[in-house]
């Protein structure tokens, strides 16, 4: 059962609704979900359809979406944070660049070091060359990135890449998106170069002829064609950041200049 409040909003437009839906049985039995409905009976799940729907009409930087009230403290505090950050970062601090997979680490299950003591001059150490080469991984741990996607500033979900036609899945539940995440991981944190699974073998049972250093996709070729079109996306994103940091520059100097002006006026 759910018990449904609706009420006004004082902190949008008139007419615009806010309806707070409480659980009342179930494992989730009190927690809440809030609604907002315009004036001609559209319903919002999150603040970012809300914004896009408001547009500059509204401006939603400070609006808490939860209480439906606007609070310029935690914008005043986002602020401070954001200017915290660009000045750490101007002062030579280092961003958190913390890329470490959900890769699960398993126990070891390979012999360790043994020392045999005994009186002997000619005793060594033993220690297991295949553990100092290559440590455990855990198969397919590439689905453990499935429904996990990134989103901008006003949390609205970003558009994920296109990938080449020539790159095929390998292995179950061989969507584009975990193919996709499988080589990002493979550019980010090997060094090796990247073909793909070799083995016809690995299309049939890739449970155990599944080459673990290399993602989950059959072999493929890189032609000078694919090199000049990707080229080419390079330079392209390189100009429209480019002229995104331009317009941000010259935003920030006008920002400045009209602050400068109400100081004086003032």
């Amino acid at each position: 059962m759910m018990e449904k409040k609706r009420t006004d909003c004082p902190a949008l437009p008139p007419g615009w609704k806010k309806e707070e839906v409480i659980r009342k049985s179930g494992l989730s039995a009190g927690k809440s979900d809030v609604y907002y409905y315009s004036p001609s009976g559209k319903k919002f799940r999150s603040k970012p359809q809300l914004s896009r729907y408001l547009g500059n009409s509204v401006d939603l930087g400070c609006f808490d979406f939860r209480t439906g009230k606007m609070m310029p403290g935690k914008l005043q505090k986002n602020k401070q944070r954001l200017r915290h950050d660009l000045l750490s970062l101007g002062k030579g601090g280092k961003p958190d660049l913390n890329t470490a997979l959900p890769i699960r680490q398993t126990a070891s299950i390979f012999k360790q070091p043994v020392t045999k003591v005994t009186s002997h001059p000619g005793n060594k150490v033993k220690t297991d060359l295949q553990r100092a080469s290559e440590q455990p991984r855990q198969l397919f741990w590439e689905r453990r990135l499935k429904g996990l996607r990134s989103s901008d500033i006003t949390e609205e979900v970003l558009r994920t890449m296109d990938l080449p036609k020539g790159l095929q899945s390998v292995g179950p539940d061989s969507s584009e998106d975990t193919l996709l995440s499988a080589i990002a991981s493979a550019l980010h944190m090997s060094s090796a170069p990247i073909t793909g699974q070799t083995s016809v073998a690995a299309e049939k049972n890739p449970a155990i002829w599944l080459n673990t250093s290399q993602p989950l996709c059959k072999a493929f070729a890189v032609t000078d064609e694919h090199i000049r079109e990707q080229e080419l996306k390079v330079y392209q994103a390189r100009r429209s950041l480019e002229e995104a940091l331009m317009a941000d520059g010259l935003a920030r100097a006008a920002e400045n200049t009209r602050e400068l002006l109400q100081g004086k006026t003032v």
